[in-house]
């Protein structure tokens, strides 16, 4: 039997991608500026058996049936159906080693990384490129997760399946941390897929987060270009408020922060009142993740735990793309 390992982390947008322009290739509808981290990993090995009449997926010790395992399939076939690809079902196993689909992003990690372990069992010589593009088809974030680092992912173009993210810069490009505050194990209650398209379909502000996103992209990338914390962490909370603002207005709304939540927020404003260079965002979910410098780290992240509803807090550096054994 022919075996492909491969190890992804997930990546936070500092900029938010919300909204696809073509739902059938996952193509993002607005460009997104992002960072990898080092604490949450994802481990996926893919392993072709002859024997098998259909793709078996596991994902933390249990099988996987309908929509999960659909979409593991359609990205596999995306590799094995190359003219040079191995042919035969797998048997695909994953260990998110943090909390799956709870809003930390382990979809980007888990495509990124089953793309790599499919390509290297089904013996495909992919670039990082190419993988990251067909990542991107099993959840645009993916795309993200592939380099190290800090990475960007331009809107897509209704139609064209070719779209990979573009590193820019590595780990070593600025010493920051990501503190991250998780207020639950569980997973969420509406998925990202389905929130974005109800905001799309609902929201009266959809239009007007369309238009303000690329301009929060510019502003994080100068900022993170010229290691300045406050203007990048200005330019990432205020994405973060127009992304939910966008979902909330949304009928019914699409409401993913808890009163903890707020709580968080409010700590994190305390910190900077107090000179702690510290910045807040929220993705898809209840969790409030902070970027700030690395030597204050232990001192966001004994205040962020100190909120009440607060269940676990980790610190995550600058983390490292696909590896592969």
């Amino acid at each position: 039997m022919s075996r492909g390992f491969c190890r992804a982390r997930a990546n936070i947008a500092l900029a938010k991608y919300w909204g696809k322009c073509d739902a059938a290739l996952n193509l993002p509808a607005v460009p997104s500026v992002s960072l990898t981290l080092d604490a949450l990993v994802t481990e996926t090995e893919v392993q072709i058996d002859p024997s098998l009449e259909e793709d078996q997926v596991w994902l933390n010790g249990v099988p996987q049936e309908g929509a999960g395992r659909a979409k593991v399939s359609a990205l596999l076939a995306s590799v094995r159906g190359r003219p040079e690809a191995r042919r035969g079902f797998a048997r695909v196993t994953t260990q998110n080693h943090f909390p799956s689909a709870s809003g930390l992003a382990s979809s980007a990690s888990g495509f990124a990384a089953l793309t790599g372990a499919a390509a290297r069992a089904y013996e495909v010589p992919l670039s990082l490129e190419a993988m990251s593009s067909i990542a991107r088809r099993g959840s645009a974030s993916a795309a993200r997760s592939v380099f190290e680092g800090w990475c960007a992912l331009p809107a897509g173009t209704p139609g064209d399946d070719w779209l990979p993210a573009r590193p820019l810069y590595g780990v070593d490009h600025w010493e920051v941390c990501m503190v991250l505050a998780l207020v639950t194990h569980a997973p969420k209650a509406i998925a990202s897929r389905d929130g974005m398209r109800e905001t799309a379909r609902t929201s009266p502000y959809w239009g007007a987060w369309l238009g303000c996103a690329p301009g929060y992209v510019k502003a994080v990338t100068e900022g993170v270009a010229a290691r300045d914390l406050e203007a990048t962490g200005a330019a990432m909370e205020a994405s973060t408020a127009a992304m939910h603002a966008s979902a909330w207005a949304a009928v019914p709304a699409v409401r993913y922060i808890k009163g903890v939540t707020l709580e968080l927020l409010d700590a994190v404003q305390s910190l900077r009142a107090a000179g702690v260079g510290a910045w807040a965002t929220m993705d898809a979910g209840p969790h409030v993740k902070v970027l700030c410098l690395a030597h204050d780290s232990a001192r966001v992240s004994t205040a962020l735990a100190a909120v009440p509803g607060v269940v676990e807090v980790r610190v995550a550096r600058p983390g490292r793309g696909l590896e592969f054994a």
